[in-house]
Formats: structure tokens, sequence, C-alpha cells
């Protein structure tokens, strides 16, 4: 008999028939999840005698072919694999000139401790891709031994943030010694620089990136920028967190003789009155609506909406430098003083932004809703339009809600605007007895003069930002239904139902304040808004709100749907801001395949690697999320830091060991009253209660109290701001019989009162400097941040 090759022999049986295929095998140790003994799978078969000697040998094959690893005590188990398309990183490169590479991550399964395999590199056919050490690549992947692996590199990308050790640190030079001051909070040391290790040309007063050697030792790795610089304080956050901010050569070359395309075989909308209606400092204006009754007799009382939508996949094309780019920003970044742009600014505010009066190149999601707000019917379309006035939200808020209409929306308010209100208020009634979780978390508006605060208010919570969020919300359902429909890929918005523990946690913490949240182990968001709706008004209902926020699962991307836990639908993805946003792209390019709407469609590979990017372009949401709030909160740092001494009512919002973390009511700034500034006494962390509580005078700080508090000390570099309490106000008293369980030593003791006078020399501190350059009169710049 022919023998067969090793591919087919692998779920071929040639021993007696009473021992376990290799997939029975297979199936019975991935089941159970964890490394399983030889014995076990000899007792859950029943082989005896001999026959074990046979089972023992199959065993053994499977685990020289890579089917099996071999684990301590005899055990086996599945081993981790890759995917076909993965992340590695460049490891080493021979005499030769052959490249050998790692996973990125590893292992990929918990209890696999197997060999990290080795991955040989082959060369890019192209000549696109030229990898070197210690670069991050996306590869395709192929398994060709037991542990070793070819990749065929797709794209070099760089680094999610910056390496492990790294950090941001002002350099201080006195005489010929270097000190590097982080500008993390985080880190508390000073670390030194020996001049060989430092970078030529650096001067006080520098921004750099450092790499600790050992002890206090550090060297220099690059110049990032100066203190007096007019950006300085966003600069540190985008290059903390290693966000890209130049594009490449040939992303630049590829924009220049783009253009809009002609009307073709696309849908032609410029006579319909499509407006769009963002912030006022907005230049990247990437949708747009309208709103008709629908005529269908058997629709009485329906709407026919249309959202019109940059199409920003007929000019980034897959595999080109304008993709690679994209995807390795994820997003765009808005900071109080720059935007960092996913695409640059040729598409973002000229050729993808809907800009009035001009023919734009759009996706266009024609839906229809009966009179309770259902969706009944869609089409996905590509189109040319023409916006007819580009508005404001606050343009938009006095047409519409105050009847102020002013000389641009005069003109539009009959019927083009009050068919959007009209469309709305149905929406809006579908939206509530849906039971969308209703959170009111404010907004902090900053306003900023010549590189610095001028003013933090909070921004207006307005009916037109609603507006708009309605129809984009249902454009983002309408199209997740139309590619599943389709049987298309998608990359799916997903925010799974919150952690039971969790959410044990928050209802302990409620029950504390005397609130009480339903549900049980079914907690919906409509039990939350119960919750909200009956603080509303209450000096607690910031927190509450805040606590519920916290008690939510991590919106991502995924092309795995589960559904959308706080807007309450089944199916959601992300359709309406391809311009800022990579998930929005791949969304359209899905669509514009599924449907047959031209080039520029989903290629193959980008399907097959949907989880990859879901994967990245979550990571790259986070980093810019956390980028922002940095800048935001050093910028509130340095505007307050010509108050030092100053008093302020706030509210504690959270409790440690160490000290209590305050709200202020003026800004919304948060600091920190380490627990060595309060009233002398020994201060016992109480976790249940939230509080920490003073053993001998029974003086209590706990969660949600208000408290006035006095600024001590405010870091524009590293965002920090120190408080100490002023006076009793806020601290309640307990009684005898509350305080015995503490006293017995439930929780951690620390004493307080031992703050150090202002004569103890503090650490040298770089100054900022006021600003001299830099953008005059400005807000927020770019969009708001939009939930949909």
């Amino acid at each position: 008999m022919k023998k067969k090759n090793n591919e087919e022999s692998h779920n071929v049986t040639d021993t007696p028939d009473n021992l376990p295929s290799v997939n029975d095998i297979l199936f019975y140790v991935e089941k159970l999840s964890r490394p399983v003994g030889k014995n076990d799978i000899a007792r859950h078969f029943k082989v005896k005698g001999n026959d074990r000697i046979g089972l023992k040998q199959r065993l053994k094959e499977m685990t020289e072919r890579g089917q099996l690893g071999a684990g301590k005590g005899r055990t086996v188990y599945i081993p981790a694999s890759l995917p076909p398309i993965g992340f590695i990183i460049i490891e080493d490169i021979d005499s030769n000139g052959e490249l050998t590479a790692r996973p990125e991550k590893w292992p990929l399964k918990d209890g696999d401790k197997g060999e990290r395999p080795t991955i040989f590199v082959m060369p890019d056919k192209k000549g696109r891709v030229t990898p070197e050490r210690g670069d991050r690549i996306l590869a395709k992947l192929k398994k060709i031994n037991s542990g070793e692996y070819e990749a065929r590199p797709i794209k070099k990308m760089e680094k999610i943030g910056k390496d492990k050790d790294d950090f941001l640190a002002f350099v201080s030079i006195h005489k010929d010694e270097f000190r590097l001051y982080p500008t993390d909070k985080r880190i508390r040391q000073t670390y030194r620089v020996i001049a060989k290790n430092a970078v030529a040309g650096v001067k006080s007063g520098d921004l750099v990136m450092a790499r600790p050697l050992s002890g206090i030792q550090a060297e220099i790795v690059e110049i990032v920028g100066h203190q007096n610089d007019p950006n300085i304080i966003s600069l540190i956050s985008i290059h903390a967190l290693g966000i890209p901010t130049k594009f490449s050569h040939e992303t630049i070359e590829e924009t220049k003789d783009m253009s809009v395309p002609e009307l073709g075989k696309r849908e032609d909308l410029r006579s319909v009155a499509l407006v769009t209606i963002d912030g006022a400092d907005s230049r990247d204006f990437d949708d747009a609506v309208f709103a008709e009754e629908d005529t269908d007799p058997n629709n009485e009382g329906g709407w026919h909406l249309i959202v019109g939508i940059a199409d920003v996949s007929y000019y980034v094309r897959p595999n080109s430098a304008l993709d690679d780019d994209a995807y390795e920003r994820g997003n765009s970044c808005y900071f109080p003083d720059r935007v960092v742009p996913m695409l640059p600014e040729k598409l973002s505010n000229d050729l993808c932004s809907l800009v009035p009066h001009q023919p734009r190149a759009c996706m266009a999601c024609h839906m229809w809703i009966d009179h309770n707000g259902n969706l009944i019917r869609k089409k996905i379309t590509r189109a040319l339009m023409q916006s007819h006035a580009r508005l404001t939200y606050n343009q938009v808020e006095h047409a519409l809600f105050h009847g102020e209409p002013d000389e641009t929306t005069a003109p539009l308010l009959d019927p083009t605007l009050k068919n959007l209100k009209r469309a709305f208020k149905i929406l809006l009634r579908a939206r509530e007895k849906r039971g969308t979780l209703d959170l009111h978390i404010p907004e902090r508006q900053v306003t900023i003069e010549d590189g610095k605060i001028t003013a933090i208010r909070p921004r207006e919570d307005l009916q037109s930002h609603k507006l708009i969020e309605e129809f984009m919300v249902l454009a983002n359902v309408a199209v997740a239904e139309a590619l599943e429909e389709k049987k298309a890929p998608c990359i799916y918005r997903i925010h799974p139902e919150p952690d039971a523990a969790r959410l044990a946690s928050t209802r302990s913490f409620l029950k504390e304040m005397g609130f009480t949240l339903e549900g049980g182990s079914n907690t919906q968001p409509a039990h939350l808004n119960r919750l909200l709706t009956q603080t509303a008004g209450s000096p607690q209902a910031p927190l509450i709100n805040e606590m519920v926020l916290r008690s939510q699962s991590q919106a991502l991307y995924s092309p795995d749907n589960v559904g959308h836990f706080g807007l309450a639908l089944d199916k959601y993805a992300h359709f309406t801001s391809p311009i800022r946003r990579y998930a929005d792209l791949v969304v359209h390019r899905s669509l514009v395949k599924a449907f047959g709407l031209g080039e520029g469609g989903l290629s193959d590979d980008e399907a097959q690697k949907l989880d990859v990017t879901a994967d990245h372009i979550s990571n790259t949401e986070r980093r810019a999320v956390m980028a922002e709030r940095e800048s935001l909160s050093r910028y509130v740092s340095a505007f307050l830091s010509d108050r030092l001494g100053a008093t302020f009512p706030g509210m504690i919002t959270g409790v440690n060991s160490h000290g209590v973390f305050v709200r202020l009511d003026e800004t919304g700034a948060e600091g920190f009253v380490p627990i060595r500034t309060l009233p002398n006494d020994y201060y016992v962390h109480d976790e249940a209660r939230h509080a920490l509580v003073g053993k001998d005078t029974r003086r209590i700080y706990r969660l949600s109290a208000p408290l006035t508090v006095r600024l001590i000390e405010a870091s524009g570099q590293t965002g920090s701001l120190i408080l100490e309490v002023v006076g009793d106000f806020g601290a309640d008293i307990l009684e005898s019989h509350q305080i015995r369980g503490i006293s017995r030593g439930h929780g951690r003791s620390h004493k307080g009162g031992e703050r150090k006078s202002s004569n103890t020399p503090q650490r040298e501190k770089i100054t900022m400097k006021s600003r001299k350059k830099g953008p005059k009169n400005r807000k927020n710049k770019g969009k708001r941040t939009k939930p949909y």
C-alpha cells in the first residue's frame, strides 16, 4: 500500500481499533483546557494492558509533530499556535542577512508552557518592507515544523507606545552634572546622566526620552522638545505614548494628484438638502444628514433618512502607503491645542471633508423608519453629494430648540431643519423605549491663549448633539445589519455585559451611600437608568454616574459580535467617522465589496486578519484616550499653578491607604490629599466603607463626602495636584459602636499630621514659563468626541 504523506496521516489510524484516534485525543485534551496526564487519557478512553504501549507511541508521535506539547509530570496539552496573520518582532540578523523573529505575544493560551517558536522571516517579494532588528512587523505566518514558522512581511509597524522602560524627562544641568526629572508623576526619583550618555547639544530645559541604566543612572535617547515650546504639554503626552505625528514621504506623494471623482455610476445626491452639523472649530466634516416624510402609504407616519459619510475608502486603498500610516495611527487624537490626524490634511480637511457647496464623494446610508422609530428598510450606495450648509451645534440649537434662527439657519428652517427635529423626536422615543444607558459624565471645555489655559468650563450638553448622535447610531446599526445580511466581514463595536464582580462591588458601594441597584444577576441598562434618575440632582449624582461607568466593561472592536450593552443594541458597527477612525474605513471597504460599489473594497488579506486589525485599533484607541486625558490633566495643573494656597470646594472621589482623591467643583480637576496632611491621628483604610477612619478621633473621610481643600502643589510637567484638608467640613465623626470593628485592625493604619514644614528643601523643579508663541484664542481644536 502506498504510504500517505505526513499531512494526510495525521488523521489516519493504522494502530488497533481500540486506540483513540488522533482527533479524539485532540478533542479531549482541548476540552479540558489544561495539561492532561497520559494515565488520565488512558482511563478516559479505557485503554488497558498492552494497548497502553500503542497509546504511548501515538502520544509521542503527536508530540513530535507538534500536535501536542509535553508538559511536566508526563502531561500533554494543546500547544499555542500562531494565527495565519499576526505581529512579530525582528530579533536577529545573521551573517548571511537572514532574519529571525519572535511572536509579539507568547504564550497565547493560559497554561501553555511550550517553547516559544522560532520564526524565519522571508524576503518581501515586492521589496516594500525591509525589516531591521527590533522592528514590529505584520506578517503572514505559516507553520513549517514543530516550533518553527515562516513569515512573509506585510507591513512594518511602529510600536504602540515607547519602549517598556523608557521615560520622558526634563533636563537640568548644574556644572557638569545632568539631572533628569521624569514627567510621569508615578516616577518619584530623579536620574543622573554622565556626559558620555548625553546626546550632543542637550541643554537645561530640554524634554528628552531617556532610558534607565542602573540605580539612578540613565542615558538620553533623543531630544523631543524644550520647556519653552508653545505646545510642550500635549507634546509630552504624544511622545510618552508613542503616537506617530509624521506621515511618510510616500503617503504625501500619494495624495498630490488626488481629486474628487466624477459622478459616473454613483448616486447623484447633489440636489438633496444634506447639511453638516459640527463644532465651531471643526475642519473635518465627515457626516451630513437629511430627513423627509416617507411617501409610502404603507408606512404612515414614517420617515426616510439619509446619512452621507465621506467616502474615504475611495482615496485610501489597501496596501498603499496612506493605508499603512492610517492603520498605524488607528484614529485621530484630539488635544486642547492640536489634533494629530489619522489622515493627511489634503484628505482630512479637503477632499474627504464635506465642505458646503462643493461636490464630494460619499457613502450614503438610506434608512426608512416607522412612526415608532423602528428601522424597516435600508439601502447603501456610493454617491456624489454637495452639502447645502455647514452648521454648528450652537446654530442648530438656537434655531430648532430656542426659536432663534440666524441668517444661515433661517432659510433652512422649513423644511430642512424642522424635518431633522421631527425625525429626531421619533428616534429619541425609540431610544428611551429601548433602555439605552443614559450616563451624565460632564466634559470639560478648555480655552487656550498663547499656549496657556485661560478658562476651563463644563461643555454644554445640547439637544443638537443628541440629534446628530441618534442619526449616526441608526446608520451604524443599519450598516451592521446590512453586512450581516450579506454574510460579509465586519468589525463590530462591541460592549459586553458588565462583569458580575464589578456590579457586586458597585452594589456594595451604593448600599453604603443608601442607594439600591436593582436587577440582581441580570442587570440591564434600564435598571441602571432607574438608579441614575432617582439620584439625579443629588450631591452624589456625579459620583454615582462615574461609579456606574466604572462598573461597565470596556467597549472595543471585534470581528465577533456580542452586541452593545450600553446602547441596548444587538448589532452595532462604526461607520460614520472614517476620517478619524480606521474601524470605520474597514467597514466602508466591506460595504463596497459586499454591494459591488466599485474600487477600494476589502481585500482578502484584510478579511483574513480582521481579528488582528480589531485588536490593534482597540489598542490605539486606548492609547489616544490615555494621551488626551493626561494632556488635559497637565494643562489643568499648569492653569492652577498660579493659585497655590487657594482653597476650593470639592468631593472625595477615591480612597486608598495613602490618602484620598478629591475632584474640585470649579474645574473638575482631580487632586490627591496625602494621608500625612490629614489632622493628626492613626488612619485606617476601611475598604468596606470606602473610607479613611481615624482610630482616636473617629474622624472619617468617606467616598462622595464634600471636602474643602487647599492647593499646596501643582505641576504642569507631571499633571499632579497635591491638596490638604481645610477644617473639618466633610469629615464625619463615627459613634463608638461603629469604630469597634475598625479599631481591632480592620484595614491598614497610617499616621496623619506629618506633613513637612515649608522650610523642608523640595526637589529641584523646572518652572513652566508662559508661552510667547502658539495659537491664540483657541478652544478645543477638532471635533467634539462623539459616542457613536
